[in-house]
Parts: C-alpha cells; sequence; structure tokens
C-alpha cells in the first residue's frame, strides 16, 4: 500500500470514531455502568486500607500512652522485679533472710561503624556519666570493632538520661546484678561475684564450684527460677556479732577484730565477722584491708589459749590428772631462752591452777610428759596442723616448725610457734566440749545425725568433763572473769599472744583471744572473739585478752542468747546462778 493509501485508511477510521452512528458496544468501548461499578469498588478499597492504618496507629499511640503513664520520669527496658527471673540462686539465712539474690539491670554499649561524630557522643555521655574515662571511651567508639561496653549495670536514672541523648551507634543490653540488702554484715560468709556475676569469693563461689559456673559456660544456665541456697549463718546473730567486733576495734583503735559463733553439736556457724570488711555491692572499696578474712585465711600465734589443747592432751594421756601438781616456782632455760610466767606464783601449782593462772612453766611441764611426738600428733588429730575443711575457699594452711624439737614443744604449749587460723581454734575449742567430737564446721545447714556421722572422736569425754570444769573456772575466778554474763554458765580461756616484730617477739604489740562456751554446763555453742594489736590509756597490762576479747564474748553472749534459745539460770530469789570453785 502506498504512503498516500495509508494516510486515507487513517482518516477513514478517524471519521468513523468521531461522528459515526455505530453502537459503542461494536467498537469495544466498555458500558457507562461498568466503569462506576469499578470506580466504586476503588474507592472503597482505599476507605478499609485507611481505616486499618487508623486503627493500628490507635493502638501503637494508646500503648505509648500507657508506657508514659506508668512510669513518667523514667524511660527504661528494665521490667518490673517481680517479673523477672534470677539467673543465680537466692542465698538466704537459716531463718529464710535474704542474704543474696539478682536484679535486673542494663548496661551500656557501642557499635562503632554506626558512630556519627565520636568526640560529641563522648561528651554527650561525659554530661551523664561524669567519671567516664574520656580517652578510653573515645578509642572505643573509633575502633574497627562492631561492639564495645562502654560501661556495665547502668541504674535506670543514667539509663533514661543516655536515651533522651539520642546518639546514633549506642544500645543497652539487660544484665544481672547481685544485690546484697546487708552490705558488709556478713560480706566474708556470702563473698561477692564479678561484673559478669560468677562468684570468685565466700560461698558465692561456693555455689559457682558446684556446677552453676560449668554450666554457664556452656550456655546451659536459663532464666528459669534456680532454687535457693540456705545457709547456718542467723543474720540476727551476725548483726550483733558485727556490731561486737566494730565497736572493740574503735574502742581499742586495733588493726583488725574478729568473732564466731559455732553450734558445738553440729558444727554450723551461726555467725563470723573479720572486720576491716567491705561491701560485696562495691567490692572494689574493700581492695585493701577488707578483703582479707583473717578469720579462716589469717594464720596467728593464739596464745594461751593453746593452753587448753596442751592440758587436754596430758589429761587424754592418763600421764596427768585435775589431782597432780607441778612445781612453777623457777623459770625454764632451754637452747639460749628463758621460759617464764607473766603473771607467777612461784610455788607448786595444781593443774586447774596451772590453767587459771595461764602458768607457761606449769603447761609446758605438762607437755614434755606427753613427750615431742604425742604432742605433735595431738594437735595433729585435734586438726589444728591442718588445712581446715568447709565450703569458704578461702581457708589458710595452718604453719608449723619444719622439725620439732624440744623447744618448740615447749612453746607450742603455750601458743608460740605454731599459727592457725581462729576458725579452726574454735573448732577444736567445740570438740573439748561436746563430749570429744571434732566435727567439720560448715556454712550450710546440718543435723545433729548428719554431724554424728560425720564427727570423729579424738579426746575422751572423761577429758572433755574435766576442760569444761577447768573452763568455767577459770570464767568465775581467773582471766575470764569479764566474759561473765548473769544467768548464762560461761566458760573460757584467754591468750594474749606477743606478735613478731621485726623478728623478734615484743611485748607492746599483742594479738588477743578468747575461747569461749555456753552453757558451760551442757555447752550448745562456741564463740571466739580476737583483737589484733588493741591500744590502751592504761597501759599495757590493759590491753591484755581478759580486758579486750573477753568482754567481746560477754557482749556477744548476753545479747545473742536469748535469740539462740539459751534460757537464762537464775536462783531462787531471782540472781544469777553462779557457780564457785
Amino acid at each position: 500500500m502506498s504512503f498516500l493509501s495509508r494516510i486515507m485508511v487513517v482518516k477513514s477510521k478517524a471519521h468513523f470514531s468521531a461522528g459515526g452512528n455505530n453502537h459503542p458496544g461494536d467498537l469495544g468501548i466498555p458500558f457507562q455502568g461498568t466503569r462506576k461499578k469499578s470506580s466504586n469498588q476503588a474507592r472503597s478499597r482505599v476507605a478499609i486500607v485507611i481505616i486499618s492504618f487508623a486503627a493500628v496507629y490507635c493502638v501503637i499511640g494508646g500503648r505509648l500512652v500507657q508506657y508514659g503513664l506508668a512510669n513518667p520520669d523514667t524511660v527504661s527496658s528494665i521490667g518490673r522485679a517481680d517479673n523477672l527471673m534470677a539467673s543465680r540462686p537466692d542465698i538466704l539465712d537459716r531463718n529464710g533472710e535474704i542474704l543474696a539474690t539478682d536484679i535486673r539491670t542494663v548496661s551500656l554499649y557501642a557499635e562503632p561503624h554506626k558512630i556519627v561524630d565520636a568526640d560529641e557522643a563522648v561528651e554527650q555521655l561525659s554530661t551523664v556519666l561524669p567519671n567516664l574515662n574520656v580517652a578510653e571511651i573515645y578509642n572505643k567508639l573509633k575502633s574497627k570493632s562492631r561492639f564495645q561496653w562502654l560501661r556495665r549495670q547502668l541504674t535506670p536514672k543514667q539509663q533514661s538520661e543516655i536515651l533522651a541523648l539520642g546518639i546514633p551507634g549506642i544500645g543497652f543490653r539487660p544484665e544481672k546484678r547481685r544485690f546484697y540488702p546487708g552490705g558488709a554484715t556478713a560480706s566474708h560468709v556470702i563473698g561477692h561475684v564479678n561484673v559478669d556475676n560468677r562468684g570468685i569469693a565466700g560461698m558465692e563461689r561456693w555455689i559457682d564450684n558446684q556446677g552453676l559456673a560449668d554450666l554457664a559456660a556452656i550456655g546451659m544456665t536459663s532464666d528459669a527460677k534456680i532454687e535457693p541456697v540456705k545457709l547456718s549463718i542467723d543474720l540476727r546473730v551476725q548483726n550483733i556479732l558485727r556490731d561486737v567486733v566494730v565497736d572493740a576495734m574503735e574502742k581499742f583503735k586495733s588493726l583488725a577484730a574478729g568473732g564466731v559463733v559455732m553450734d558445738v553439736k553440729t558444727g554450723e556457724i551461726l555467725a563470723m565477722v573479720s572486720y576491716p570488711d567491705y561491701d560485696p555491692n562495691k567490692p572494689a572499696d574493700g581492695a585493701k584491708e577488707g578483703w582479707m578474712n583473717r578469720m579462716s585465711n589469717g594464720t596467728f600465734e593464739m596464745g594461751s589459749t593453746f593452753k587448753s589443747f596442751t592440758t587436754a592432751m596430758a589429761l587424754d594421756s592418763g600421764k596427768v590428772t585435775l589431782n597432780d601438781s607441778f612445781d612453777a616456782r623457777f623459770p625454764i632455760r632451754i637452747g639460749g631462752f628463758t621460759i617464764k610466767d607473766f603473771h607467777g606464783k612461784h610455788r607448786v601449782l595444781t593443774v586447774p591452777e596451772i590453767f587459771q593462772y595461764s602458768s607457761n612453766i606449769g603447761t609446758a611441764k605438762m607437755a614434755d610428759i606427753v613427750g615431742i611426738a604425742g604432742h605433735k600428733e595431738f594437735l595433729t588429730r585435734m586438726g589444728l596442723l591442718s588445712r581446715m575443711q568447709t565450703e569458704l575457699p578461702e581457708v589458710k594452711t595452718p604453719s608449723q616448725p619444719r622439725e620439732w624439737k624440744k623447744i618448740n614443744s615447749i612453746t607450742i604449749s603455750f601458743g608460740h610457734g605454731v599459727s592457725t587460723t581462729p576458725l579452726q581454734t574454735a573448732v577444736a575449742g567445740a570438740a573439748l566440749l561436746n563430749g570429744g567430737h571434732l566435727i567439720e564446721p560448715t556454712f550450710l545447714p546440718r543435723t545433729a545425725q548428719e554431724a554424728e556421722a560425720a564427727s570423729t572422736t579424738v579426746i575422751k569425754k572423761s577429758t572433755s568433763d574435766d576442760m569444761r570444769y577447768l573452763f568455767r573456772r577459770n570464767a568465775v575466778n581467773g582471766s575470764g572473769k569479764n566474759a561473765r554474763v548473769p544467768g548464762f554458765n560461761v566458760g573460757g580461756k584467754t591468750g594474749t599472744a606477743d606478735k613478731v616484730v621485726n623478728g623478734r617477739y615484743s611485748n607492746a604489740a599483742n594479738f588477743n583471744a578468747f575461747l569461749a562456751g555456753f552453757p558451760i554446763d551442757d555447752p550448745r555453742y562456741v564463740v571466739l572473739t580476737f583483737i589484733d594489736e588493741p591500744k590502751t590509756d592504761k597501759g599495757n597490762g590493759a590491753a591484755l585478752a581478759g580486758n579486750t576479747a573477753a568482754p567481746m564474748v560477754r557482749d556477744i553472749i548476753s545479747r545473742s542468747a536469748p535469740l539462740l534459745g539459751v534460757e537464762p539460770k537464775f536462783g531462787e530469789d531471782g540472781s544469777a546462778l553462779l557457780v564457785s570453785y
């Protein structure tokens, strides 16, 4: 077809479409009703979409208003405490009081690759966290890593203020934080955790050593509720003990002080304090002195408290009885050393008098009768020369001479030459009073039946009876007078040990202790206190154990005995019963 012919055809079609009388349907044009129907359907769909979006935004807006009204001052992702699960078990005292628990917190992190301006970010964060290490945080924000911790365990207020800054690349991760409601009250018993909530001291570390840390390491822990761990500690007695220890240390301006209350029949530790201590909520603050648990992780020469064990050894051997006497008139000279009595009577003393007057000469002569080998064997049997077994990880091994000679046996008989922990001294003391049964100490509840199964008989019952008599006699007529409590039969033995200063023993620096039991006629509890280098304005004699450590025992027993269910005994006239010897 020619070009002209094609033009004519196009014109013909155009004329037909524009002005012809043909029916619209014949030309493929839709009916007018169909067009209106499609338009109505489109408008309906648009309306439905608009209504749907409006409903969604109303729900979102309503929830935002709800969250805002719930806590208008703080914006936080931390959930309510009662809806949170603990990743570590709660620690409770024997009466169910909470000693340690988990709370939910958040930690601040950064994604450096998303940080727009590191200088501005550091400057803004410093307004909320004024003690921020600016150089360290800047380096983290400029690093090429994709994740950096900036600050662990923020408060809700800090999180809210940082959120308000709106810094890109800054976020929060929920974490667990250990909380100790009692603060420093039982810090050396409970211990503490690190920033990753892992136990690193005390019973917290013991819990991890039972398998919790291993499970966490392989990712098998969850937020499921864990059964709490109940301790043998009585928080009421623990508070009393700490009050007494702190007051004594401040009164006598000493280097340190401590004490323990233990059940003599079960070995349960009801209370234990070593001071200085620390707040496990802020463990770093106590790093200089407070972390040292002197009760179980410090060894000391326990002085004349060791005469209790020497006397028990002599009586238990059958070679000495309470009716025997020893010549204490003259000092003992051996190996260039002179052994003499602090308050010498310069006469022959009976065994009860040797104990009452704390005679070094008489005690050394009793040890000599038993012999060096027998002496070492007895102290080993009493657990005083080996590392104590208990749940606390912080336990130090006692020190003793590499080779025991006669001079060693003599000095050890009255408490010099062997260093042991105050706690195991109390444990051995309990065996002297409970009928002769050595029971390993425990910080967990233990029944009398369990204790009996785990105990070891170390001395005869008759020896234990004799030692109770000597302890009571000493509290009535001897150096333990200041430990007496009206209505309660307290018995005990003082120990004033000269400390080694510049390689020599110095009588100007003492380590004082008092080992006691009550009620002494049928002992239920052992109490041991110590005070390191006490000072007074009344001369050195006033700083002896009878004037420093013994009153601590008196205060502890008078305040805690009623809580422990020990009833006082009074005569018909209402006065406290006091046995005389």
